[in-house]
């Protein structure tokens, strides 16, 4: 799958923090970015629209980024799942990861060359397990498609 082909999803309060994070993916990528400043915004768009990964503020005054992530993990649990902070609390990334299936958890101020680098694995890491998904579709269908071909042959010879 193509960078260009990648929507992702920043939601922080602070306008600064989107305008940063936007700004450095659409110079150094072609991911489709969207910013939002309110997770209820977010999330409405999430619903909408073909979305591959969300990176959230943890701390937001209408809803905390675990709360906006446990939502987007119920409507899209494709849709890779970041949270970013300020505070560098550890009890809290191991509840995210563990209430939200998050895949990374990054610290404020975050490195521009990091964050690139996990949201590329991040994608990555999605990609893969929508392609183990439709393989296990396959397989499912062929299962079931032996499955008759076996009752027929016993209709057969009974």
């Amino acid at each position: 799958m193509s960078e260009s082909n990648e929507r992702i999803v920043v939601v922080d309060d602070e306008e600064m923090v989107l305008t940063s994070i936007k700004s450095f993916l659409t110079l150094e990528t072609d991911y489709d970015v969207h910013t939002f400043t309110k997770p209820a915004d977010a999330l409405e768009f999430i619903r909408d629209n073909e979305v591959h990964l969300i990176i959230s503020d943890y701390l937001m005054p209408e809803m905390d980024g675990i709360s906006l992530l446990a939502k987007v993990r119920e409507a899209k649990p494709d849709v890779t799942r970041i949270i970013l902070t300020g505070y560098a609390d550890k009890e809290n990334a191991i509840k995210a990861i563990n209430e939200v299936g998050l895949f990374q958890y990054v610290e404020k101020p975050w490195d521009n060359d990091d964050l690139q680098i996990i949201i590329r694995n991040g994608l990555e890491k999605g990609h893969l397990l929508r392609q183990l998904r439709g393989k296990i579709d396959e397989i499912n269908r062929a299962y079931s498609d032996l499955q008759g071909i076996q009752q027929e042959i016993y209709k057969a010879f009974s």
